[in-house]
């Protein structure tokens, strides 16, 4: 009985299907609510969505990261997580890879930027 008492949040371990979105502790630190409410109210959500449906939102959406970041460290490199394998996972959806490449791009022109700006006032 007494070990039952010294580990409450044993049970609610148990009851989140072992994706292990939820701490057990009750309420834990949203990381992402202040984006998604802005991205939710972007895509015609209410200006302040309920916070229900921006918690769900994010268990789904650290949910779908941390299926990705499992699978990437189980290709590749073992361990090591690249940006080849999270293309490589991607790669039969249009949209996402589209919207990957389009970012690894921009990416890319950014640190040119940066470089030739630095170059520039540094005169290296």
């Amino acid at each position: 009985m007494a070990e039952e008492e010294d580990d409450p949040g044993f049970d609610e371990d148990l009851d989140d299907g072992g994706n292990g979105v939820d701490s057990g502790q009750g309420k834990r630190k949203r990381l992402f609510s202040k984006e998604l409410r802005c991205m939710m109210y972007g895509f015609g959500d209410d200006q302040n969505p309920y916070t229900e449906s921006v918690d769900i939102l994010e268990d789904l959406v650290i949910e779908f990261i941390t299926e990705m970041t499992h699978k990437a460290m189980s290709i590749g490199r073992q361990g090591r997580v690249q940006v080849e394998d999270i293309v490589f996972l991607i790669r039969k959806d249009p949209r996402k890879f589209a919207r990957v490449k389009d970012l690894l791009t921009m990416n890319e022109e950014l640190k040119k930027t940066l470089k030739a700006f630095d170059e520039a006032n540094y005169g290296s």
